[in-house]
């Protein structure tokens, strides 16, 4: 008898499933959203994992919420992918949001500071030290709703025509990088040049630019930039790490369901750890082959490191005494940037130097 009365129940809650499921599907409203990006087709790694949020985002709402990601200039240049999200014009992006400082250099705090965080300390500050409480009220005042979707690490310090053995050599340096690192360098005497992706190797081949910073080896690799530049400096120092942020128009994000929201926001989380994951799995292997290709793999000298982290720091005091946003949030950051880096250098620092150096001699 309850072997029977089981059963009944089980066929009736599995008939209520059933029933419910096409009333859900029937309720669920259809939603289709454009998402441009700054990214080239050709970097698989970052326009790969635009394409991968917007296919889970499908996945999660059993295709009901569609977004199309575009490569950059498909539909809006990449200087205008910010704009064309406040003012509703394409409902999300995928950019780098320090690409934009020169709208509010604020910015910068999102995507990464020089001698900042590195990925994990970046979103710790986010997720737990006020960062995205600090990032919404900003972007607030641009009709946009901020996430984070992803991390590419630390970055290389670029391609350069020549050696750079101390702080005279990059005076009048002509290199490509934007953002604040530009500024830093520019403090250093160099000559920042605003070049996007595509133009950097003819730049670099045509000697317009003595040198370009871009992201990683994996990348890199796929611009060719070892064939016109052959000396490659670690680290780059102007981010800590680079993160990726999908600006959302906020009227767009507004209308949408509560289970489209999760849907999105789950999407952006999974990319925020594979594609650091992708970039750490690449890299590797990347340069080596750049080394087998000629590539020059050399570290900035310490005294250009101390010349950049002494103008990194008296920038972003210039910055904050400019611009009242910025103010607001240097405090918080530099005293999650102290704290992080007291806890780091305890056990995590202390672990990997001597892991690295000994899996370096070790035979296996």
């Amino acid at each position: 008898m309850q072997r029977r009365r089981f059963l009944e129940k089980t066929g009736t809650l599995a008939g209520l499933a059933t029933l419910a499921a096409p009333a859900f599907a029937q309720a669920a409203p259809s939603v289709k959203w454009r998402m441009s990006t700054s990214w080239p087709k050709s970097l698989d790694t970052m326009y790969g994992s635009a394409e991968q949020m917007c296919k889970r985002i499908g996945e999660l709402t059993d295709g009901k919420f569609e977004i199309h990601p575009f490569a950059g200039g498909e539909l809006v240049p990449p200087a205008q992918n910010m704009e064309a999200v406040s003012n509703g014009t394409v409902e999300c992006n995928h950019v780098l949001a320090s690409a934009f400082i020169g709208k509010n250099t604020a910015f910068a705090f999102d995507t990464g500071l020089p001698f900042g965080l590195n990925a994990r300390q970046h979103n710790a500050w986010m997720q737990q030290g006020g960062g995205m409480q600090a990032m919404r009220e900003l972007y607030k005042k641009y009709n946009v709703v901020n996430f984070v979707c992803g991390n590419v690490g630390v970055q290389m310090g670029g391609w350069y025509r020549k050696q750079i053995k101390t702080v005279a050599d990059l005076d009048g340096l002509k290199i490509r990088i934007g953002g604040i690192g530009g500024m830093v360098m520019s403090k250093l005497g160099a000559v920042p040049q605003q070049i996007a992706a595509a133009d950097i190797y003819p730049a670099l081949e045509k000697g317009t630019i003595d040198a370009a910073e871009w992201i990683g080896p994996y990348d890199d690799a796929k611009l060719g930039l070892h064939k016109v530049a052959q000396y490659y400096y670690a680290p780059g120092w102007w981010e800590g790490s680079a993160s990726i942020t999908a600006m959302v128009n906020d009227k767009a994000w507004a209308a949408l369901p509560p289970m489209y929201k999760a849907a999105f926001e789950c999407a952006a989380n999974e990319q925020t750890t594979k594609m650091l994951a992708d970039y750490d799995a690449r890299n590797p292997d990347a340069l080596k082959k750049l080394i087998g290709q000629g590539a020059k793999l050399a570290y900035f000298p310490k005294p250009v490191m101390e010349a950049a982290f002494k103008a990194s720091s008296e920038l972003l005091t210039e910055l904050a005494d400019k611009n009242p946003d910025f103010k607001a949030v240097l405090p918080q950051w530099l005293k999650s940037r102290r704290d992080q880096a007291s806890w780091f250098r305890v056990a995590e620092s202390e672990l990997d130097n001597y892991t690295f150096s000994a899996v370096v001699k070790s035979p296996q």
